[in-house]
C-alpha cells in the first residue's frame, strides 16, 4: 500500500515524457515524408498537405499538454 502514491506519481510524471517522445518521432518522420512528397507533388496539394501536417501538430501539441494539465489539476484538489 505504501508503493501506490509513489507508482501514481512515476506514472503520472512518465507519461508526459512519453507523450513527447512519440511526438517527437511523429515530427521527424512526418517531415521527412513532407520532403519526399514536396519532390513529387505539384504546390496546391502540398500546401493542403502542409496544413494537414500543422493540424495534426496541435492535435498531438493539445495531447501532450493534457496529462500535464490533469496532474496540475490533481495537485491542486489533493489536501496540502
Amino acid at each position: 500500500m505504501l508503493f501506490l502514491p509513489l507508482f501514481l506519481f512515476l506514472s503520472l510524471l512518465l507519461l508526459p515524457l512519453l507523450f513527447l517522445i512519440l511526438f517527437l518521432i511523429f515530427l521527424i518522420l512526418s517531415l521527412l515524408l513532407l520532403l519526399l512528397l514536396s519532390l513529387l507533388l505539384p504546390p496546391f496539394l502540398l500546401l493542403l498537405l502542409l496544413l494537414l501536417f500543422l493540424f495534426l501538430l496541435l492535435f498531438l501539441l493539445l495531447s501532450l499538454l493534457l496529462p500535464l494539465l490533469l496532474l496540475f489539476l490533481l495537485s491542486l484538489l489533493l489536501p496540502q
